[in-house]
């Protein structure tokens, strides 16, 4: 199909077991859509037989155009790659491959979007988690929208409705530690949500390990808020007031009572809390440095391997 309205983007890192199920749910949704849609499928360097399925589903059905990533990118990066290679003329829907989000959405997202919104997020209003996992992102969420700059959504993922415009503004965003939900608040433009409930995982387990969703949340809490920065300042004044007291405490007890306590432990508080306060601002330092160091690599955020599409002349 040449130059579709729609372009479903679909990150995939071994979801062989949702494939089937995955690829049946999408072409359900673009044969019963009046509109013209295909489905750009990422492979991030998966090590079970998802590229080998989005390599035989592309040779054969050309509503479906697959990515090979080199290597495993993380889930940002091959979001990234997908809106790379884009052909889509109105807009993008961006689906996780779990089928947490469904894609049967579309026609709802759109809706939206033809009202004038160029940004169509869902907002989850019921998640089918552990109880830990939903406090954690909740409570995340609160903490973005207290500390950060970018008036970035409560309880809203990457699955979304992206203009064109706004898909090609992300793709001259050289940011090497990607926060897209972040990236796609802070372009601005015509914004709105969608809610709606999310499902379990279709099958397998989550690729978000704790260590990638504490990275994630890392990348939006440093890319997005000045608040890190400042709250050194405010730690700062902290140990001054506190260093004056205890001086000033000191002094009255030398030169008024002429004796000062001893006070060992007093004082190995105090070099424990200063030695803590100055550990917490050299790591809170050496995340910005951290993301200077890399971004001044240049190097490209992600390898595309191959693209696979059905030819033109079958």
């Amino acid at each position: 199909m040449e130059n579709p309205q729609i372009n479903f983007v679909v990150p995939l890192y071994n979801e062989a077991d949702v494939f089937e199920e995955l690829i049946t749910r999408l072409k359900k949704v673009i044969s019963e859509s009046p509109l013209e849609v295909t489905t750009i499928l990422i492979d991030d360097g998966s090590s079970d037989s998802t590229s080998g399925l989005i390599r035989e589903l592309c040779d054969k059905d050309d509503s479906f155009t697959g990515v090979l990533l080199s290597r495993n990118f993380g889930h940002q990066r091959a979001l990234s790659a997908g809106f790379s290679v884009v052909d889509a003329t109105e807009c993008v829907v961006v689906l996780d491959g779990d089928l947490q989000d469904p894609p049967e959405l579309l026609d709802d997202l759109y809706r939206k979007h033809k009202e004038g919104f160029d940004v169509v997020y869902a907002v989850r209003k019921k998640r089918k988690e552990g109880i830990a996992k939903k406090m954690a992102y909740k409570y995340f969420y609160r903490l973005m929208k207290r500390i950060s700059y970018a008036e970035i959504p409560l309880d809203s993922g990457d699955f979304s409705l992206i203009s064109r415009q706004v898909v090609d503004i992300l793709n001259k965003m050289p940011e090497e530690s990607r926060f897209i939900r972040g990236m796609r608040s802070w372009i601005g433009f015509k914004q709105t949500g969608l809610e709606y409930e999310r499902a379990e995982r279709f099958a397998g387990d989550s690729k978000y390990s704790l260590k990638k969703l504490i990275k994630l949340a890392f990348n939006g809490i440093f890319n997005f808020s000045e608040y890190p920065v400042k709250i050194l300042t405010r730690l700062g004044v902290f140990a001054i007031v506190i260093s004056s007291i205890y001086l000033i405490y000191t002094l009255i007890m030398r030169f008024v009572y002429g004796t000062v306590d001893d006070g060992f432990t007093a004082l190995l508080s105090v070099i424990i809390l200063f030695g803590g306060i100055q550990l917490l601002a050299l790591g809170m330092i050496g995340e910005y440095i951290l993301r200077i160091f890399f971004q001044v690599k240049n190097r490209p955020l992600y390898i595309i391997k191959e693209v696979i599409k059905k030819s033109s002349d079958e």
